[in-house]
């Protein structure tokens, strides 16, 4: 293959529709996820020359392309994805080290981070043995309609008091996500995590852009203990296919752990997105958070796909 790795500064959405009409396709027949919103949105930077990244291009065909964000001392890859006519592990492990290599030289970048559900696990170790990323293994589980959730502990309806989202809730969310992931291993993935300003950009990125699915707050929870006030679970659920519900985020705080209240929320979550319309369910956990998987299994969720995030951190 006579490929080169060229800016994707030049081209517009006109010569990377068919990649991405491709994309969107493989999102929705394999992760039952509507891409297109997001790709939308990558023709709307790719005209304005606005996109950051790369294209590999054969023959004049633009085949594959990834994009990156810069934020603050942090760089993301947006995406990293190559035709099926082209896809051969090399090629994308070509394109992401590209990618990786220039957020690594830019100045003041410090770590990178990346989630990629369509790149195969091959491509992930391999870069894990050339540049040091440290990769996290994660699952896509799913939820059909047949499968149903019994009650709760009617102790944690007692001790907690749940109510629908609303935009007044954003800043008591943020506490439990800063609380519930101090030592958690996602917090290595997410670097938002660690902090209550963090929780705050994380939280306003769910609700306003599409990357996570259409926000859905009528299935949207947040949790408080009642005899003391102090906030004490989330759950956030979107839209990410017709009749597809996905859990966004659920977490506990640690004084609130083993009391029934993280499956009293996504009981909750299921109720609500079901009655809204959907007929699955979806959400991501990362395999070393054992507890959570473990739920994720009890109430019928099962595996549909593994996947990777990716770490570089600079010292």
């Amino acid at each position: 293959m006579s490929a080169q790795i060229v800016d994707i500064r030049n081209f517009g959405a006109r010569e990377i529709d068919a990649l991405l009409r491709e994309e969107t396709t493989e999102w929705e027949r394999e992760l039952d996820w509507d891409f297109s919103k997001s790709a939308d949105l990558v023709r709307k930077f790719a005209d304005a020359r606005g996109l950051g990244g790369a294209a590999i291009v054969d023959r004049g065909e633009v085949i594959g392309y990834g994009y990156t964000v810069l934020e603050e001392h942090k760089g993301l890859i947006g995406d990293v994805y190559v035709r099926a006519g082209w896809r051969n592990g090399e090629v994308e492990q070509q394109l992401f080290r590209v990618l990786l290599d220039a957020l690594i030289g830019a100045s003041g970048i410090r770590r990178v981070e990346s989630q990629l559900m369509l790149i195969e696990g091959t491509v992930a170790r391999a870069l894990q043995r050339e540049r040091f990323v440290r990769l996290f293994e994660r699952l896509l589980m799913m939820l059909d309609e047949t499968v149903l959730l019994g009650p709760g502990r009617p102790s944690a309806a007692r001790r907690f008091r749940i109510e629908p989202w609303a935009d007044h809730l954003h800043d008591s969310a943020a506490t439990v996500i800063s609380l519930a992931y101090i030592g958690h291993i996602d917090s290595q993935i997410n670097d938002q995590y660690r902090t209550f300003d963090g929780a705050q950009r994380f939280l306003y990125n769910i609700v306003q852009f599409p990357g996570c699915g259409a926000f859905y707050r009528q299935a949207s929870f947040v949790a408080s203990d009642r005899a003391t006030g102090w906030v004490a679970g989330i759950v956030l659920c979107s839209w990410v296919a017709d009749r597809v519900g996905h859990i966004t985020q659920l977490c506990v705080t640690p004084h609130a752990k083993g009391a029934g209240l993280g499956y009293e929320l996504l009981r909750r979550a299921v109720m609500a997105l079901r009655a809204g319309g959907a007929k699955r369910i979806s959400l991501t956990v990362t395999t070393a958070n054992e507890e959570a998987v473990q739920l994720y299994r009890r109430c019928g969720f099962r595996e549909i796909r593994r996947f990777f995030a990716y770490v570089w951190e600079g010292y």
